[in-house]
């Protein structure tokens, strides 16, 4: 089992989710079976209704664009992809459920999907217990390392500690934290809090709403008494959408009291709705502005498939990322086999649209460029630092001093 919390299960209520798992388990070789025929089965399992569909149906329109890529290359190992699309529907148990079935049922080779930590926290036993593959694209709280999970988003100190670092640097020394109320954003803050003891920041304030909230006029008021240098939002979902409504509503502005969010991308900026939002910042390691020929052409592919008025972004990207990434490792293999493909995995670098993209073989995890973005009155993100190369990943934040004792 990986490290982590697992005592988080019994906190989120999902004492459901691991009992999916007492059931079918896979076969060492259930992924094998998916590549039986002229194809092979992946599954794509995201919220598509609820309140992360605002974020997770993008992701899935990404994967479903990788895969069709592919496809249209070729396949791999001569075969071509098919795509078993399940919904989470927000609901952390659904999430192990569906897993189960893709895993259980359509034998699929491996799954792409989850969004909050949640969900990911629910699947992850039943992927060890079936020793079966997921491919997980967005940004987390780090602390946490599993042998049947590739990490295609940030960890920790690839986006969090980048956001910090980029508030320290600009002198803001009073700092607010704002989140949803499960894992990512109890377990983020707690770091957080352990890098303001080191680095001379002091935390005026800490609230939790739950996911899907959207009545914030009590966290606005506590932040207009505590009158802080910078917010550090940890929010996910539509809760965004209220949550900057609300700071407009008071006359919070990015030049008064500046919010950095890890949870919010082009996607979301287009629900929240530019002006509630432009001048904000944002901590990510692509934006649909990054330069270069390879995110050229993955955004206007994107839009080609899914409307010109379709914005790519970070999330999305890591989970195009994650298929082109699987797809490399299988080929590399010479087969689906689970096993074969996690020891092919390692070390494999492609050129992606956020820049070289290399898989560690110590952790499963990806070396990622740190960006700091400020968002537009287009809904657009212009980055304003970067970290100048990738970093690698270090989901235990082993080299930071501070943060010892914290996992």
């Amino acid at each position: 089992m990986s490290r982590g919390f697992r005592g988080t299960f019994a906190a989120l209520g999902l004492a459901a989710a691991l009992a999916v798992t007492s059931g079918c388990v896979g076969s060492p070789d259930g992924s094998a079976q998916a590549a039986n025929g002229d194809t092979i089965k992946v599954g794509v399992l995201h919220s598509l209704s609820g309140t992360m569909a605002i974020s997770e149906v993008t992701v899935k329109n990404a994967e479903l664009l990788a895969i069709e890529e592919i496809n249209a290359a070729g396949g791999v190992l001569g075969k071509k992809l098919e795509p078993v699309v399940e919904d989470g529907a927000s609901d952390w148990p659904t999430f192990a459920e569906k897993a189960q079935k893709l895993i259980s049922q359509d034998r699929v080779a491996t799954v792409f999907g989850g969004w909050t930590s949640a969900s990911r926290k629910a699947m992850l036993p039943v992927f060890e217990r079936n020793k079966a593959l997921l491919w997980y694209p967005v940004q987390y709280e780090g602390l946490e390392s599993s042998p049947y999970i590739f990490y295609t988003g940030a960890t920790t100190n690839q986006q969090i500690v980048p956001g910090l670092d980029y508030l320290k640097e600009q002198g803001k020394k009073k700092v607010f934290l704002v989140g949803s109320d499960y894992v990512f954003p109890r377990t983020a803050n707690k770091i957080i809090k352990a890098y303001a003891a080191a680095n001379g920041m002091e935390i005026v304030g800490e609230e939790y709403t739950p996911l899907g909230h959207t009545e914030f006029s009590t966290v606005v008021n506590k932040l207009q008494q505590a009158r802080p240098d910078a917010v550090f939002n940890t929010l996910n979902g539509d809760s965004n959408v209220a949550f900057f409504k609300a700071l407009r509503g008071a006359g919070i502005t990015a030049d008064t009291m500046p919010t950095v969010s890890v949870s919010v991308a082009e996607e979301e900026v287009a629900g929240i709705g530019p002006d509630n939002i432009a001048g904000h910042l944002v901590a990510w390691n692509y934006y649909q502005t990054t330069a270069g020929a390879t995110n050229e052409t993955f955004v206007k592919a994107f839009k080609a498939k899914y409307g010109a008025d379709k914005v790519t972004s970070d999330p999305m990207e890591a989970g195009y990322n994650a298929v082109k990434l699987w797809a490399a490792a299988v080929q590399k293999a010479g087969t689906v086999e689970v096993e074969a493909v996690k020891n092919a995995a390692k070390g494999v670098s492609l050129d992606l649209p956020e820049g070289t993209v290399t898989i560690d073989g110590e952790n499963q995890h990806v070396f990622k460029t740190a960006r700091i973005g400020l968002v537009q009155p287009d809904g657009q993100i212009k980055e304003v630092w970067n970290s100048g190369q990738p970093i690698k990943p270090d989901p235990y934040l082993k080299g930071y001093d501070w943060a010892t004792g914290l996992s």
